[in-house]
């Protein structure tokens, strides 16, 4: 399956839409690692990135949506945090077996579903209630 970033999917915010299109291009990466049969070295440094990538993107988000009061920051946060539980399996996964197919398919699946269902829907809302 190929993903890749769409200018539909702009938020009017330049922090974000530079970070989403990093995580595209990282999860791109990904994608063509394991067609290419390297997916297992992939995994780790998209783990890598994403570490840092929760951290920095998810605040300026939330940051954005306190800013201006968006109603539906409860629910937006709370996909956030099921993305770090999730990642955080992910991760225990990679240190209980190393990068196998299993843990590639299953990082697979929740990007998809990330880039798929979080930026194309949560995210486009915010941008609509912020005018963009």
């Amino acid at each position: 399956m190929a993903i890749g970033w769409r200018d539909d999917l702009l938020t009017g915010v330049r922090e974000i839409d530079e970070q989403h299109r990093e995580l595209f291009a990282r999860f791109g990466a990904l994608l063509n690692a394991c067609n290419e049969g390297k997916g297992n070295e992939e995994v780790l440094r998209l783990f890598t990135f994403l570490d840092e990538y929760v951290v920095s993107h998810f605040s300026a988000e939330e940051r954005i949506m306190r800013s201006c009061d968006y109603r539906e920051y409860p629910e937006h946060r709370q996909q956030h945090q099921k993305f770090v539980r999730d990642l955080g399996e992910l991760k225990q996964q990679f240190r209980d077996g190393g990068a196998g197919l299993s843990l590639v398919i299953s990082t697979n699946q929740m990007m998809i579903e990330w880039l798929t269902r979080h930026i194309e829907k949560m995210d486009k809302e915010l941008a609509g209630h912020l005018g963009r």
